[in-house]
């Protein structure tokens, strides 16, 4: 019988996060801080506007873009938070931010355009860029920079295939964001080289002691740009399975397309959900904030006096440590602790090669539970460093 599988699908690596989990999930008074998932429930308000869609009876197809009135909601929350203008035309409703990711690189590449892809990021990206027959080309972020781009490092890696950069800041794994000032810098070579951006800002709302700013909102980006965004992070609606991109309408009217043969629309009740949450949201999405802010804290104290060199994250809700005075890889370190202490993170090498040396830990948790597992971090710590 003829090989029923596709060579390109089976040479895609499995997610380097999920082995972990599924041995937490057997294993007796194991903590886990490897998922980014809040550990907040999603406030009532928003559910309640989920139920009463249900005994409404709103459970047809919307439009395959998303409710107008949902869109109509997204612009406005666009130029509220990110100074964006855009139209509901020029917006589509997805299934979360990872649907955005995949249709948005696959209506814009042709088979052997190059991808600039940031690393350590988020793990669908140079997956997406593979099942869209584009070539995925790593850009490897630095400590010493704390993950941040820079210009040099961009202009290194272009070439005259290249077509598209994804910018995933606020970053998972790293927490690292990038100042308007770092952005002015990266604009300024996406316009000379002629590229396009997809702009990852499904943390957006997380940064700490200074606002997000949108690539898309500086001069000459906007029509470059697709900036993809959701209800994941924000407002813990992480199962609702929503998120949004916007950009030029040539290019949001091709994502449609593909995004009607495939899904037909976004789920109805999670859509009306979402006004509710962008109408009267605004203060849990603070309340939750202060939360991370005061664990992201705690969290970046206890490593560095551990000995866990970890620098200060300014956005989503992971903090990045390094681990390489230990001797021991990111995957040792992350199996030998879950063995050992009982606690999961993830190791470094899930995010791309450069991750190697460190691990992202998760402050997505109650204080309690963080402040349990740091204990048993800093005991495994103890006891393996005169190794």
């Amino acid at each position: 019988m003829r090989n029923p599988l596709s060579k390109k699908v089976v040479e895609i690596k499995p997610s380097g996060i999920r082995k972990f989990f599924d041995i937490v999930s057997e294993m007796k008074d194991a903590i886990s801080l490897g998922v980014g998932e809040p550990d907040f429930d999603t406030p009532w308000h928003i559910r309640e506007e989920g139920i009463y869609s249900l005994e409404r009876g709103r459970t047809f197809y919307t439009s395959n873009a998303g409710l107008a009135e949902l869109k109509e909601e997204i612009t406005k929350y666009l130029k509220r938070r990110c100074h964006l203008e855009y139209q509901p035309s020029e917006v589509i409703v997805t299934i979360g931010g990872s649907e955005a990711i995949d249709i948005g690189l696959r209506a814009m590449l042709d088979p052997g355009d190059e991808v600039l892809i940031p690393q350590p990021s988020y793990v669908s990206y140079l997956p997406c860029v593979t099942l869209a027959d584009g070539v995925p080309v790593i850009i490897e972020l630095k400590a010493e920079n704390e993950f941040r781009l820079t210009k040099q490092e961009l202009l290194d890696a272009i070439t005259d295939k290249t077509k598209v950069l994804i910018m995933p800041f606020p970053n998972n794994p790293t927490g690292s964001i990038m100042t308007k000032e770092d952005l002015e810098e990266i604009a300024e070579v996406v316009i000379e080289k002629d590229l396009f951006v997809i702009s990852d800002e499904i943390y957006s709302e997380l940064t700490y002691g200074q606002d997000h700013v949108s690539i898309a909102s500086l001069p000459g980006m906007k029509e470059r740009a697709i900036v993809i965004n959701g209800f994941s992070k924000s407002y813990a609606m992480t199962g609702w399975r929503l998120g949004y991109a916007a950009g030029p309408k040539e290019i949001i009217t091709q994502m449609i397309k593909i995004h009607q043969f495939a899904i037909m629309c976004a789920p109805t009740t999670s859509q009306y959900a979402a006004v509710e949450a962008l109408r009267n949201g605004d203060d849990d999405v603070a309340t939750m904030r202060e939360a991370y802010d005061q664990r992201r804290r705690y969290l970046v104290t206890r490593l560095n006096e551990m000995g866990l060199p970890c620098f200060e994250p300014l956005g989503a809700f992971y903090v990045f440590p390094c681990i390489k005075d230990l001797g021991m890889t990111s995957d040792e370190f992350a199996t030998t602790l879950l063995q050992e202490e009982k606690v999961a993170v993830v190791p470094g090498t899930a995010f791309g090669d450069c991750g190697e040396g460190f691990l992202r830990i998760s402050y997505a948790y109650s204080i309690e539970n963080l402040k349990v597992a740091l204990d048993r971090i800093e005991n495994f710590v103890k006891r393996h460093k005169g190794e």
